[in-house]
């Protein structure tokens, strides 16, 4: 069994969270400072059709990273992985600034370059965002996770609208490369805090890394990825690449299914599904992803266009969002810790969450900006309820050992929901935007030759019929992303309210009840 000794005293763990904080708002700064830029960069590279795949290569990057980086954590010890995981971040920022630049070759070149930098930024990012919430678990037992989890929702809600602030700066005042080379100091001075403050409980255990699973999971989660891309658009649903990605897909998977069970050091233990209150929450974790990155992508888009606003301005707007999700999040975190008590919170953020997504299908082109802005307050609460609790549950699930796993499939699980998000609902409003009036504008081609420069030369009533278009189909996109909230709080209902744990041990055994349950298929156990 593997076993942990502590050199020296219990760390301080304010001065580690202090640097986590540090490299947690590294990761969500960027993808907020880009997801403002991304019309401009878009713009000079091509057009809306590459919109989504900016975006979908780096959360591609990150979702198929997050299981391998939690693993390497369990098994090397989480401060060499982690600094890794910073530094090929770093790496990945320096690359997609220089894209189409002429470093790598000319600016016709600029969006294959940089889709292919943005997949190595993010290999980082998944590093990033499951070393973050692994190593408070290392550090904290689950009874007061919630207080520290809830000060890293904090940061990320704060990152979250510092972040289109200044994506918004540098879009209208300087270079969108600045967008990829404001993470370079940031990043310097996570490492060095890091480096010099974080000192965690070392590890012994035999090393052997499933370097088999992690290639087929991969592949078969790239293969879906690309037939949410594709399907429709790129290509019929019935081709013979779809298809044949749908094939692929399928066997690599299974394969993956069947190498997890023979290995002695599975990416991703399937074992742990076992536990009722973990493959729920990776559900729940799945389908939040889905609906929260796949369609808040399009925000951006539509204060922009439809509602005329500059980069920065778009930023401003995006605050009542942001500031619903801090205060609920603060506020959950420290009550958990203070009574132990979570189950209604998933619940209750489900139903806020799929309320917001409903609002949000009323936008149009006379949508006033005070009316957006209250429909993204209650967005951003039912967030809140939601984003540290699901990791929360997930780790109080599984024993001290199996840490790592869990923080990474949890996280595994709310990326590839926001993969397969971002995919499908692209997918849905090109093919939306294409039949409408804005298709008819741009005869036919909106999706693929619209770009915002575009809009200003139109006439006056050729515009109306272009922002109606967009307005319609990003509308389109949230309706859609109600049809996956819903179902949020219906499987957070049958989560169980297992106590959490006040030290960082293995979950106390079940109950006479709960064993009986066990042996009926009708519970496993905590």
């Amino acid at each position: 069994m593997t076993q942990a000794t502590q050199a020296g005293a219990r760390p301080n763990v304010r001065v580690v969270l202090f640097g986590l904080m540090i490299a947690m708002m590294l990761a969500m700064l960027d993808n907020m400072i880009v997801s403002t830029a991304l019309p401009r960069i878009v713009g000079e590279f091509g057009g809306l059709d590459h919109f989504t795949w900016v975006v979908t290569a780096y959360v591609l990057g990150t979702t198929v990273s997050t299981p391998i980086w939690g693993k390497l954590g369990d098994l090397y010890g989480r401060k060499s992985v982690f600094l890794t995981s910073v530094i090929i971040f770093l790496i990945g920022s320096a690359l997609c600034g220089m894209a189409g630049s002429g470093m790598f070759g000319g600016p016709q070149d600029g969006m294959v370059q940089l889709i292919g930098f943005r997949a190595v930024q993010g290999l980082g990012a998944g590093g990033l965002m499951v070393g973050v919430m692994a190593i408070i678990g290392d550090l904290v037992p689950p009874r007061e996770r919630g207080r520290y989890q809830g000060m890293i929702a904090g940061i990320m809600a704060i990152a979250m609208v510092a972040g289109p602030l200044v994506g918004g700066f540098i879009t209208d005042h300087l270079s969108w490369r600045w967008a990829f080379y404001v993470n370079l100091p940031l990043g310097g001075v996570a490492l060095l805090v890091l480096i010099t403050t974080m000192h965690l409980p070392k590890y012994r255990t035999e090393h052997r890394i499933d370097w088999l699973g992690a290639g087929l999971l991969s592949v078969g989660i790239t293969a879906i990825v690309l037939i949410t891309t594709w399907g429709g658009s790129q290509y019929a649903w019935a081709s013979a690449q779809i298809l044949g990605l749908a094939v692929l897909a399928v066997l690599a998977l299974v394969a993956f299914g069947l190498v997890e069970r023979r290995v002695p050091e599975p990416i991703l233990p399937l074992g742990l599904f076992a536990n009722r209150n973990f493959a729920l929450i990776s559900v729940i974790g799945f389908l939040l992803g889905f609906a929260m990155f796949g369609a808040m992508n399009f925000l951006p888009l539509y204060q922009q266009t439809v509602q005329g606003a500059s980069a920065t301005n778009s930023g401003l707007l995006l605050l009542p969002l942001m500031f619903g999700m801090l205060v609920v999040s603060l506020v959950i975190g420290r009550a958990i810790t203070k009574n132990g008590k979570y189950r209604a919170y998933p619940i209750i953020g489900g139903v806020v969450m799929t309320a917001g997504m409903v609002l949000l299908t009323l936008l149009d082109t006379g949508t006033s900006k005070v009316e957006s802005s209250l429909y993204m307050v209650v967005l951003g609460v039912g967030m809140g309820f939601l984003m540290q609790t699901s990791m929360l549950i997930a780790q109080n699930s599984v024993e001290q050992k199996d840490l790592g796993a869990a923080s990474g499939a949890a996280t595994f699980f709310r990326s590839i929901g926001g993969s397969f998000g971002i995919s499908l609902f692209g997918a849905i409003f090109a093919n939306r935007l294409a039949d409408s009036a804005a298709g008819d504008a741009f005869g036919g081609k909106a999706g693929a030759e619209m770009d915002l420069e575009m809009l200003k030369q139109l006439p006056a009533q050729a515009r109306e019929l272009v922002l109606g278009g967009l307005a319609d189909a990003i509308s389109h996109v949230f309706l859609w992303a109600v049809l996956f909230t819903i179902v949020i709080p219906v499987l957070a209902w049958f989560i169980k309210e297992i106590p959490l744990r006040t030290a960082n041990e293995a979950p106390a055994q079940a109950t006479p009840e709960e064993e009986a349950e066990i042996a009926l298929g009708k519970a496993p156990v905590a």
